[in-house]
C-alpha cells in the first residue's frame, strides 16, 4: 500500500467508526476521520498516530461534503477508500413509535442521517475519482440487520432508509465497475455501542445476546474487521454485496 493512499471513515468518532479508523490506521491507511462532532473527530485521528487527520462535517448538508472532499484531497491526498458509518436513530427505550406515531420531522431527519448523507458523500466520491483516478478504489456503506428484518427497536424510519442504502449500493456497485471501483455494504446486528445501550434497555440487550445464536453481542472490532477485507486487494472481484455481520441472528 503506497504511503499516500487514504481511507475516509464517516462517523468515525462512534463506537463502530472509531474501531474501523483504528483498524485502518493499523493497516498502514492515512485515516480522514470525519464526524459532526469535529472534536470528537480530531481526537481520535490524533490518537492513531502521524499522518491521520480529523474533520467537522454535517454529512447530510451538500455544502459541507463537497468542503470536506476538497480539504482531504487537497491536504491528504485522494481518497481511495470511502466508508459510510455515519447513521443512526432517535428512538430511545421511552420511544419507540409505531407508523402511525412517527412524526414527519422524524422520518426526515432519519432520511438526511443514514441516506441523504451516503448518496451526498458516495456521489462526490466519484466525482473526484472521475478526474484524479485511483487504483483499487473502494467505497463500504453501512446498512443494518433491520433494514432486512423490518421492525425492532430501531424504528420504522430507520429500517426503511437503511434498507435504501442497500438499493443505492447496488447501482454504485454497478456504475463504479466501469472505473475499478467497487461497492459492498454490511449490515451489522446488534453491536456493543453505545447508540445500542442509548435505543435498547439493558433487559433488551441482554434478551438480544441470549437469542443469538453465538450467545452475545457482537463487537465494534468485528465490523472493522470486515471493512478492512473489503477496502483490501483481497476483495477486488466482491461488489454489489451485503455482507451480514450478526452472529446468525438473520441467515439468508
Amino acid at each position: 500500500m503506497s504511503e499516500k493512499r487514504v481511507a475516509m471513515v464517516t462517523g468515525g468518532a462512534g463506537g463502530i467508526g472509531r474501531a474501523t479508523s483504528a483498524r485502518l490506521a493499523k493497516d498502514g491507511w492515512h485515516v480522514a476521520v470525519v464526524d459532526l462532532d469535529g472534536v470528537s473527530a480530531q481526537r481520535v485521528a490524533a490518537g492513531l498516530g502521524q499522518g491521520h487527520r480529523g474533520f467537522p462535517c454535517d454529512v447530510s448538508d451538500e455544502a459541507q461534503v463537497l468542503k470536506l472532499f476538497a480539504e482531504v484531497e487537497s491536504g491528504m491526498g485522494p481518497v481511495a477508500a470511502l466508508v459510510c458509518h455515519a447513521g443512526g436513530t432517535s428512538h430511545t427505550p421511552e420511544h419507540h413509535p409505531r407508523i402511525a406515531e412517527t412524526s414527519l420531522e422524524e422520518w426526515t431527519s432519519t432520511e438526511a442521517l443514514n441516506s441523504r448523507s451516503t448518496f451526498l458523500c458516495v456521489r462526490e466520491y466519484f466525482r473526484c475519482r472521475a478526474r484524479q483516478p485511483v487504483e483499487h478504489g473502494r467505497i463500504v456503506l453501512t446498512s443494518s440487520m433491520a433494514a432486512q428484518r423490518g421492525g425492532g427497536p430501531a424504528g420504522v424510519a430507520y429500517s426503511a432508509f437503511k434498507a435504501a442504502v442497500l438499493g443505492f449500493m447496488r447501482t454504485a456497485a454497478a456504475e463504479g465497475a466501469r472505473a475499478g471501483i467497487t461497492c459492498n455494504a454490511i449490515a451489522p446486528g446488534a453491536i456493543e455501542t453505545p447508540a445500542l445501550t442509548r435505543t435498547n434497555t439493558a433487559e433488551a440487550v441482554e434478551l438480544m445476546a441470549r437469542a443469538n445464536p453465538l450467545r452475545r453481542i457482537g463487537q465494534p472490532a468485528e465490523i472493522a474487521a470486515t471493512v478492512a477485507f473489503l477496502v483490501s486487494p483481497d476483495a477486488s472481484y466482491i461488489t454489489g454485496v451485503t455482507l451480514d455481520v450478526n452472529g446468525g441472528s438473520a441467515m439468508r
